[in-house]
């Protein structure tokens, strides 16, 4: 039927096909047998849109679920992938667009279709999709239509959706993204637009925040910018390695263009080498992007978008790279080092892994380090597994087992060893810290987890 000469009968047998594998998984296997999805993947270029509709629904619970990465191997195989992209690009239907992008999500999280996903879809999906609704560059007057604007929003959740899985396709993929014209600047908008409103907790900025998370990784060494930046650029904010505080050490190579010799910011005035605002790809690593992750780190709510602000903040805080040593400058001038230490005492694993290895990072920075010693080693100290009998400020504990008496949830192996990681970075070259760590019981808490049975 699907072959049918009538438009109404080949809709109606592709709305049946939606409807018979809806959750269905032998189902879903069946009509690949029996060759459904390439007749399926032929309807998309039909001069109607009703039968785009139906043949999209059916699509995209065909190849929804891990359970179904055959059938999405076979969809890619048929042509779908630029199959759905020319329709995505020639359809003016909202409803169709939403059927397209989240066909596109199912098929990304399918580790094979990543790249060809890139390949196909990336500058479409970031033209024809994410520019255009997230508002980036119009005016905010089509707000007032709850309809088009409901369609509006779950368009840019599936887009986001999808570049957030391919955006974790390693080194090329990232490449790509952060080279297509204006997606980190649509992102970023679509997150600032959110501050402060109902926004903040969606799915689509977590997603939004999931990306840029995933191209904020390995910036120095991945972009242009990193290399230029040079590497070698270590600076006064740093402790080199022979343990000397590098406080004088104002040298930053070849760039000589300061009417001071010492290129060195203060963390106090404007930020060196930037004449005018950051555009594109700049945007990712230039330290005004710190307040918006700040804002979210405060103001949301959803685990999973703390993870990723937290995850981000980590990546662009990381190593030598001169852009890095003004990153963690930021963070402590926008006031944000508390913000992260809060974060610490919530009860998620995942974003206080993240928090943690943020801070590590932080404290490669010398005075982020004494700060970090002075208001964070109890709370990283509490975070570790093993009773608080060894601290006689806390009386009354709750269990007096010795080495479970802790009122928090048992934390994974990752997290027990960020915040580890973080000590380790926090107490290295500094005798306060030291003696900070051993003052809130941690030395015992080390001992026990080093003594704690286990293979790991």
């Amino acid at each position: 039927m699907l072959q049918h000469q009538f438009p109404s009968v080949q809709s109606n047998a592709a709305a049946y096909l939606q409807h018979l594998c809806f959750g269905d998984n032998k189902i879903k296997a069946e009509i690949r047998r029996q060759g459904g999805i390439q007749l399926l993947v032929d309807l998309l270029d039909h001069r109607m849109s009703e039968v785009h509709r139906s043949a999209c629904g059916a699509l995209r619970n065909l190849v929804y679920g891990k359970a179904n990465d055959e059938n999405k191997v076979t969809l890619k195989n048929c042509g779908g992938i630029p199959a759905l992209v020319r329709l995505l690009r020639k359809t003016g239907d909202l409803e169709i667009k939403e059927l397209v992008t989240g066909v596109l999500w199912n098929l990304s999280s399918c580790d094979a279709l990543k790249m060809p996903i890139i390949q196909d879809a990336l500058a479409v999906l970031t033209n024809s999709v994410i520019i255009p609704h997230s508002n980036w560059d119009s005016s905010p007057n089509h707000h007032d239509d709850r309809k088009l604007h409901l369609h509006t929003s779950q368009v840019l959740r599936n887009a986001t959706g999808c570049l957030r899985n391919v955006s974790s396709a390693g080194e090329e993929a990232r490449r790509r993204m952060r080279e297509c014209d204006g997606l980190t600047d649509a992102l970023l908008f679509v997150i600032q637009t959110s501050l402060g409103s109902s926004e903040i907790d969606s799915k689509t900025v977590e997603n939004c925040v999931c990306i840029l998370r995933n191209l904020s990784y390995r910036l120095a060494a991945e972009t242009s910018h990193g290399q230029q930046g040079g590497l070698e650029e270590l600076d006064g904010l740093l402790c080199d390695a022979n343990g000397h505080e590098g406080e004088s050490s104002g040298c930053w190579g070849k760039k000589k263009k300061k009417k001071k010799g010492v290129d060195q910011w203060d963390g106090v005035g404007p930020f060196p080498d930037t004449p005018e605002p950051p555009k594109g790809v700049q945007m990712l690593w230039h330290p005004t992007i710190v307040k918006p992750y700040l804002t979210l780190l405060s103001e949301c709510s959803n685990p999973d978008t703390l993870e990723g602000a937290a995850g981000a903040l980590q990546n662009l805080a990381a190593g030598s790279w001169k852009w890095s040593v003004y990153i963690r400058a930021a963070v402590r001038k926008e006031k944000g080092l508390p913000i992260l230490v809060e974060l610490l005492r919530i009860d998620n694993d995942k974003v206080v892994c993240a928090v943690a290895t943020a801070l590590r990072n932080m404290a490669l920075d010398i005075r982020n380090k004494e700060l970090i010693g002075k208001y964070a080693m109890r709370d990283l100290i509490h975070r570790l597994p093993g009773g608080s009998s060894s601290t006689n400020n806390n009386a009354t504990s709750i269990g007096t087992s010795g080495t479970t008496g802790s009122v928090c949830k048992t934390m994974s192996d990752d997290t027990v060893t960020a915040i580890c990681c973080a000590l380790h970075e926090v107490i290295t070259k500094n005798m306060e810290n030291a003696k900070g760590l051993r003052d809130a019981g941690g030395i015992e808490k080390l001992i026990g987890i080093a003594r704690s049975k286990g293979d790991k």
